[in-house]
């Protein structure tokens, strides 16, 4: 098992620590607002998470999922994850983030924004299309029929191996969409957004999946 750091404690990071701890990983689980924010989630987790800052969180996990809002990522600290297999579960919202004149364009993928940040982090894209809440609970044992898949993507082979036997750990198979450039196929507003697939379903859609118009 891993020690998984996890910056941001919203709905996406809090729900893949609930699982990942409950798989048997432990957890740092960091936000902006300081570790003793955190004190309720602990409790709920248990002794194998534990609350820290966004560097100990970068600093301590064998790989750090990157769950906080878009506009934020330029606050990233990049010497701590530097060489660390960093998954990326963002995803782009005008009403939120603003306007990314990159992304609107159809020139980078929300990804290729993160590991243009962190140049020597690998970056894998990951957790980004499934409903928070489902994150603990939709997983199912390898080899079970039907199991959900997830889509992954990255430029780095070891670093998808990385995100992939973890979600394996979680329940989930893993669906790879090749490198960054193609992790718009899971976007906002893609066909493979939200509903639940199966890894073949998954692949089909992918495949099938046409590029729009950020809006």
């Amino acid at each position: 098992m891993s020690t998984v750091g996890i910056i941001g404690a919203g709905n996406i990071g809090t729900n893949v620590a609930r699982a990942a701890v409950a798989a048997g990983h432990d957890v740092v689980i960091a936000n902006s607002r300081g570790p003793e924010t955190l004190k309720g989630l602990i409790e709920e987790l248990g002794d194998k998470a534990k609350a820290g800052t966004v560097d100990e969180a970068a600093r301590t996990g064998d790989f750090v999922l990157v769950a906080i809002p878009l506009h934020a990522i330029e606050s990233l600290p990049k010497e701590p994850l530097e060489d660390t297999v960093v998954l990326d579960a963002n995803n782009y919202y005008p009403e939120r983030d603003g306007r990314i004149a990159d992304l609107d364009a159809n020139l980078m993928t929300t990804s290729e924004l993160l590991q243009k940040h962190l140049p020597h982090s690998h970056v894998v894209k990951a957790f980004n299309h499934i409903y928070a809440a489902q994150i603990p609970t939709d997983g199912l044992p390898a080899g079970t029929e039907d199991r959900r898949a997830l889509a992954i993507a990255g430029s780095d082979p070891g670093a998808k191996d990385i995100a992939r036997i973890f979600l394996d750990t979680l329940g989930y198979d893993a669906v790879d969409m090749g490198g960054l450039s193609e992790s718009w196929r899971i976007e906002r507003d893609t066909p493979g957004y939200g509903p639940r697939m199966n890894a073949d379903e998954l692949r089909e859609t992918l495949t099938k999946t046409e590029r729009v118009q950020q809006t």
